[in-house]
């Protein structure tokens, strides 16, 4: 039969229904809140950018954002939006004033859309504004206004405040993880020194910008004082440590740019170029960033990012009259960096003794790592411990932020994974035994040892992590002491050689249930003693219960319930005041009872990780 095709077919949809219908390209992924680029974040970033941007044009120097379960709450002491287009700005795509370049020359949210992108996908929206001892108050629930008040005579602080509960049937079982929204505050603070933010009752405040920024975030002591240099529009901090792989924060108009863009390229390729003329010697640009932890803030006329949640940045220029962002970033940091190593000789004999030891490892290690290389390349035409995902098959990168790979030992447990899983975005490497523990022990030992060469090549992050193949890396290991253990050794693993993996929040540790509770008429998959009570009582009688020893007892058919649409995964975060060199001595150092005890203890406690 003929597909009827006439003026009946064709419909328009209101702005919320689009919003609702098409999600993504509003705020990418929906997910859960188990990572920190989950929609509910950008929820929750969309109305900070607002009351960020105020504060950038000089109005209001305090936030407070509060969460309860599921409640977010934004206020800011800015100017307040005018109550006679409170409506518009909350419902009216393309409504804003951050047309007008001279209110808000360098912002973040330039297109109108952010907090209708909000309140469309809020079960319920508030939003009030507060002027001059008047205000409105405008109640919405998923985008269709309900209801709005006019104030006279009010006492409040001049300012915007907006609540709102993202909508469960859009956002299903998701949670706020509150390691993930101080981070989130934290580097607001940063960018905007001066600004005070106040979460939950806790304060944060910046008064050195990018410097308190790398010294919040590094886990160890710099090898020289960091190096801080701004100058207009521009702001960066730098320095190295001990660690390996490169480490980088980098920001556009306040917005974090988790994937970089033209001005992390340009700040990369000039931090070799001007050292290079420093030292008046042509090292190898890996031995100039190794061990760097380096931060970069521009302010961009009208940015242009590469999606709706502006991760990374596309701009070619300044601005309409400004040179290109290369230009800008390149001038400024060659001038500034190579006045400062001349000024501090201290600082630059330093650095110079970290280039060589660089140069001289990677020199040592580099028979080693072409023989390992050639075996690698040998082993992947027969070994089967990658069986990948075909969305690598044609060589794009499309599809990266879909990927993950399960990373499990043993044939059982990884052939019920690979029987069960979904073949366009999910791979599987199967490990061979326990791993090595890494602990102490110098690079080239990735290239020594078969598992480790294998899993760094499969996941493609030797030169670095930009090569990502994968946006997910999940341990898949079984739920007991042995499961524990080789949990630590990979996650070891990881911090040692390649922490930025685990900083930029792309290992996770994949749950699977302990106990199956059935009857005749229904299953119940339960991750916990509390769970499996609960599934007992609904069933009534005696059901049938069975605890499930290792992942290789999951059958196929029951594998695909955990790791399709209802995974649940848990995040391996490392906490700001952490020190990976002291996790680390404390997991794998030689405190073996005192670890041996803390798997015990720790095995089946659930965390506790919402806000």
């Amino acid at each position: 039969m003929t597909q009827q095709y006439d003026e009946g077919t064709i419909r328009t949809l209101d702005w919320q229904e689009h919003i609702r219908k098409r999600p993504g390209m509003y705020i990418g992924k929906l997910g859960d809140g188990s990572t920190a680029d989950d929609g509910i974040y950008v929820l929750l970033k969309e109305v900070l950018d607002n009351s960020v941007d105020e504060f950038m044009m000089g109005y209001g120097k305090r936030i407070t954002v509060e969460i309860d379960q599921d409640k977010v709450s934004i206020r800011d002491y800015g100017r307040g939006i005018p109550l006679g287009k409170l409506v518009d700005v909350a419902s009216k795509m393309n409504t804003g004033a951050k047309y007008d370049s001279k209110v808000f020359k360098k912002s973040v949210g330039l297109n109108g859309v952010g907090i209708k992108a909000v309140n469309a996908l809020s079960a319920n929206f508030v939003i009030k504004a507060v002027r001059e001892g008047v205000a409105k108050e405008v109640f919405f629930s998923r985008g269709i206004k309900i209801d709005e008040k006019d104030y006279t005579g009010v006492e409040e602080e001049n300012g915007t405040s907006v609540s709102f509960v993202p909508d469960q049937t859009i956002f299903k079982k998701f949670r706020y993880i509150s390691d993930y929204v101080v981070n989130m505050l934290k580097n607001y603070t940063f960018l905007n020194a001066g600004l005070t933010i106040e979460f939950n009752g806790e304060k944060y405040y910046s008064r050195n910008g990018l410097r308190d920024l790398l010294e919040e975030n590094m886990d160890h002591h710099p090898i020289y004082p960091i190096i801080h240099l701004k100058g207009e529009d521009i702001e960066v901090a730098i320095t190295h440590g001990n660690q390996y792989g490169e480490d980088y924060y980098s920001f556009v108009n306040g917005q974090h740019t988790t994937q970089g863009g033209t001005h992390l390229q340009a700040f990369r390729e000039v931090i070799v170029k001007t050292i290079r003329e420093f030292y008046k010697k042509d090292y190898d640009p890996s031995d100039i960033r190794a061990s760097i932890v380096a931060a970069i803030s521009i302010k961009v006329e009208e940015p242009v990012f590469e999606s709706q949640t502006k991760t990374k940045l596309g701009s070619k220029d300044i601005g309409p009259e400004g040179p290109s962002v290369r230009a800008h970033v390149s001038n400024f940091l060659h001038k500034e960096l190579n006045n400062f190593l001349h000024k501090n000789p201290d600082t630059a004999e330093v650095l110079l003794r970290r280039i060589v030891e660089s140069e001289r490892e990677r020199k040592a290690i580099s028979g080693i790592k072409k023989l390992a290389k050639q075996r690698a390349k040998k082993s992947s035409l027969h070994n089967k411990k990658l069986r990948d995902c075909r969305i690598h098959f044609n060589g794009k990168k499309e599809g990266k932020e879909e990927s993950s790979i399960f990373i499990t030992e043993g044939d059982s447990a990884s052939g019920s994974i690979t029987k069960s899983r979904d073949v366009n975005t999910q791979a599987v490497f199967s490990l061979k035994g326990k791993p090595l523990n890494t602990f102490g022990l110098t690079k080239k030992v990735v290239y020594e040892n078969e598992e480790f060469n294998l899993l760094q090549a499969a996941l493609n992050i030797e030169e670095s992590l930009e090569d990502l193949r994968y946006n997910k890396v999940i341990i898949a290991t079984d739920a007991d002491v042995d499961g524990m253990h080789i949990r630590l050794l990979l996650i070891t693993f990881f911090l040692q050689f390649f922490p930025e993996l685990i900083k930029k929040g792309h290992v996770y540790i994949l749950q699977t249930p302990l106990f199956r509770v059935r009857n005749k008429k229904k299953t119940y998959y339960c991750y916990s003693e509390e769970e499996k009570e609960k599934a007992i009582l609904k069933l009534k009688g005696k059901p049938e219960i069975t605890r499930f020893k290792g992942l290789g007892e999951i059958s196929p058919d029951e594998f695909k319930h955990f790791i399709g649409n209802d995974i649940r995964l848990d995040p391996v975060v490392l906490k700001k005041h952490e020190s990976v060199a002291e996790m680390l001595e404390f997991y794998m150092g030689k405190n073996t009872p005192t670890r041996q005890e803390f798997i015990i203890d720790n095995l089946y406690v659930e965390k506790d990780e919402v806000a």
